[in-house]
C-alpha cells in the first residue's frame, strides 16, 4: 500500500512539472520565436517588402482588409506574442520553421493560397479574424 502512495506521488509530480514545462515552456518559445523574427524582418527591410506586397497585391489587401474595423477587445488574443503562441499551439514547430523558410525564399501565388488553406483549416473563424487584424494593425504602421 505504502508502495502505491509513493507511486502514485510520483506520477502527480511528474504530471504537474510536465504541465507547467509545457505550459511555461511554450510561452518562453513563442515570445522568443516572435522577438527573433520581428528584429530579422525590421533590419533586413523585408517588412518593407512585405507592405509593398501587400499594397500590390489586390486579394492579399482585401483578405487582410476585413481586419481593419474589428473590436479586438472581442477577439481571442490582441498581440503577437498572444498570436504566437496559439499558432505554436496548432502548429507544430517544424512546421512554422518550414514556413518561415518558405516566406523568406518567396511564395508564389499558388503557394501563398495553399499556406491560406492550411492556416484557415486548422484556425477558427474568431482566431483568423484577429490574426488580420494583426496583420492590419502591421501593416499601416
Amino acid at each position: 500500500m505504502r508502495a502505491l502512495k509513493i507511486l502514485l506521488s510520483v506520477v502527480v509530480v511528474i504530471t504537474v512539472i510536465g504541465y507547467g514545462v509545457y505550459h511555461f515552456g511554450t510561452k518562453f518559445i513563442a515570445d522568443e520565436v516572435m522577438g527573433q523574427v520581428a528584429a530579422e524582418l525590421e533590419s533586413s527591410g523585408q517588412m518593407e517588402a512585405i507592405r509593398q506586397e501587400v499594397q500590390n497585391n489586390p486579394e492579399l489587401r482585401a483578405f487582410i482588409e476585413e481586419g481593419k474595423n474589428v473590436d479586438s477587445s472581442k477577439l481571442p488574443f490582441q498581440t503577437k506574442e498572444e498570436a504566437t503562441r496559439v499558432l505554436m499551439k496548432k502548429f507544430d514547430l517544424n512546421e512554422l520553421n518550414q514556413l518561415q523558410i518558405q516566406a523568406r525564399q518567396g511564395m508564389t501565388a499558388s503557394e501563398q493560397q495553399a499556406l491560406l488553406s492550411k492556416i484557415e483549416s486548422r484556425l477558427t473563424d474568431e482566431e483568423m479574424l484577429a490574426l488580420k487584424a494583426l496583420a492590419y494593425k502591421e501593416l499601416v504602421k
